[in-house]
Formats: C-alpha cells, structure tokens, sequence
C-alpha cells in the first residue's frame, strides 16, 4: 500500500510540473510573437506589402512640374507627393490625367510568395492614348522594360525601333514600364517624363516594378492594347536585349492567322521547379500539375489582337503567378486556345546566336550579349550587298 502511494505521488507530481512546463512555454511563445510583432511591424516586408495595395497611403517628398511645348500641345506634368498629375491642351481642348501612386525609395518585395496583385485598378501615369489611332497600324511591338534603362530604349530607337514600314504595313514601337523604387526614384521619374515629351513612346503605369511584377506589366500591356489600340492586327511583346529582324517578323505575318494566334518560342511539356532555390520555383500548393500548359517564351512572342481582350477577361479568373510567361499560357490554356508553333524553329532563339550575316537575315529574334551587339548586329545587316 506504502509503495501505490508513493507512487501515485510520483505520477501526480509529473503531472503537475508538466502542466507548469507547457503553462510557462506557451506564455514565452505567447511573448515572443509579441515581440515580434512590435519589433517587426514597421520593416521593410510590412511597409512594402500595405504599400501594394493602399498605395496612396504613402507620400514621398518629391515635387516635379514640367511644362513642355511641342507642335502647338502644352503638357505640364506635375509629380507630388506620390500624386502624378498630367495637364495637356491641345487644338484648344483640355484634358487632365490625376494618379495616385506614389514613388518609393524602397525596394519593392512580393505581397504574396509565387503570387502577384492582379487584378487590380492599375493606372496610366504616361499615357499614348491616340498612338494607333492616328495610323492604320498593322503591328505594335511593346517593350516592357526598366524605367531607369534609357540606354536599352535608346538602342532600340536607334536600330529595330526605326523601322516603322515594312512591306507596306505600319509598324508602332512603345516601352512599357511602371514605378521606379530605386534611390532615386525621383529623378529617375523626372527623366523618364522629359523622355516621354521627347519621344512620345512611352507608357507608364503605376505598379512598382519589379522582377516580381512581370506578370502585371505584361497584362497592363494587354490591357492597353484592347483599350488603345483595337484596329492593329498583331502586336509582340518583346524584351529590351532582343535583337529583331522586323522584315522577318512581318513576313511571316503576312500569312498568319487573323484570330486566336499565338507564336514565339513555344515551350511544350516544360516541367515545373519544385526546388526552393530555383528562380522559377513553384509550390505544389500554388501549381500542383507537374507540367505547364504549352507557353511562349517571354523573351519574345507575337499575339493577334483579338486575344488581348480575351487574356485580360481570363486574367480576372486565373490566379496570377509571377512567372509572367508561364502565367499567359495558363489563361491560353483556361480560354482553350492552342498556341501555334512557328513556321521555323529557328526563328526565334532563347541563346544569344554567333553574328553572322547570313544567319541573322533568316532568323526573327534572338536574345544578344550587349546592347553594344544588338546595334552592331542590325547595323551590319542594313548594309548593301548579299546576305549569304
């Protein structure tokens, strides 16, 4: 009887300090997230996910008015605390475009892992609203790139970008880019406003951009082209450090389907990155197919353009990944579209090809080792005398 008691004792005291033991290390748990929260509250990854989606909630000390004349239009442009505001008058109408933004110093960091804020009431800071009105415009080419990289804009103003008549067809170039979060963010925007009175082709939309952000600009970029530019026939999206052969590209054009037309270097089968540290890596809980749906490559394809309205519809429904390329096969997919794999398989190319005269007079796009090459390139292949 001694012994059960003793026992019993033994066992009741265990419980006791166990039940002490959990009582103690919830409240620490309870206290660390406490401190957590205090501490962490106003960090970087906070202030960047509110930013996202109240971004009018947060003011930067940048104040810019530009007033530019050119061709009888006055356009003054004023950027102030995260409110950008443009005023044009022209042939004696006025018209002014107000958006809340704001530009950050701060790098911007994804809301959500593998995920973007789409759909979202995403504005047009710089806008070319009558840029295919004006012409009968057979096929845009728009270039999401960098607010910062002038130099990629130039080179392309210099070299493919010229070509605006091919075999009788129009052709329109426009820069896509959104919000600079570098440093100097405030000059960038400056510049970038005084590059746009300038050239007049450039669209700018009030997403910050990013790596991550991919996915918004190239719906941004679809978007526009169902809302601007309905008349067109095609329209590429095509990145900055892409050698094009615009004669190619409208020739094969030329006999290409008028509706539901996709081509580009179409991946078929491609296998989803399941490794965390991959750059295109996806969950399964985000993706959980171990394929994709058959995609273009995002370094460059060419679109009818009645499917930019049926994107941006599919857009509303697909839930948007970052990986914007994948993510445009997958509402292809959800609208039940085929993508059509181009004529030649080497007429667009991932890897950057060898110059060679003869090569690059045959091929459409290929990715180049410098903007130094991609001018270089097309210079030397403007030159007379045969290609082969």
């Amino acid at each position: 009887m001694e012994v059960s008691e003793e026992r019993r004792q033994v066992q009741s005291n265990g419980r006791c300090r166990y039940h002490r033991s959990y009582v103690i290390y919830t409240i620490l748990l309870i206290l660390s997230l406490c401190y957590y929260i205090i501490v962490y509250e106003n960090s970087e990854t906070w202030t960047a996910t509110v930013r996202l989606f109240f971004p009018e909630t947060f003011h930067n000390k940048i104040n810019i008015s530009l007033t530019t004349e050119s061709g009888g239009i006055v356009s003054q442009t004023t950027v102030s605390r995260g409110i950008v505001s443009r005023t044009t008058v022209s042939r004696g109408i006025v018209s002014r475009t107000t958006v809340s933004g704001g530009i950050s110093a701060e790098p911007w960091k994804p809301p959500e892992p593998y995920y973007v804020a789409y759909p979202n009431n995403y504005s047009f800071v710089i806008n070319e609203p009558e840029k295919c009105q004006k012409e009968n415009v057979f096929l845009v080419l728009m270039i999401p790139v960098a607010p910062g990289n002038m130099a990629a804009r130039d080179a392309i103003r210099s070299t493919w970008g010229t070509e605006k008549l091919v075999a009788d067809k129009i052709i329109s170039v426009l820069f896509l880019t959104g919000l600079p979060t570098s440093q100097d963010s405030e000059k960038l925007q400056e510049d970038l406003l005084q590059e746009s009175e300038k050239y007049h082709d450039i669209l700018q939309s009030d997403f910050w951009d990013s790596y991550y952000n991919l996915t918004i600009k190239t719906v941004v970029m679809l978007e526009w082209l169902s809302a601007y530019c309905q008349n067109a026939s095609y329209a590429m999206k095509i990145d900055s450090d892409m050698f094009l052969n615009v004669k190619n590209l409208v020739n094969m054009l030329l006999s290409a389907p008028k509706q539901n037309y996709m081509t580009g270097l179409v991946a078929r089968g491609g296998m989803v990155l399941r490794d965390p540290h991959s750059k295109w890596y996806l969950p399964i809980t985000v993706y959980s197919p171990a394929l994709y749906p058959p995609y273009a490559l995002g370094l460059g394809y060419v679109f009818s353009l009645d499917l930019a309205g049926k994107l941006v519809k599919a857009a509303q429904l697909v839930k948007p990944v970052y990986i914007e390329d994948v993510y445009i096969g997958m509402c292809m997919n959800h609208l039940g579209i085929a993508l059509t794999d181009p004529p030649d398989g080497s007429l667009f190319n991932v890897f950057p090809v060898d110059y060679n005269r003869c090569r690059y007079s045959k091929l459409i796009a290929t990715t180049t080792r410098s903007l130094q090459n991609q001018v270089d390139f097309w210079r030397d292949l403007q030159t007379p005398g045969p290609y082969c």
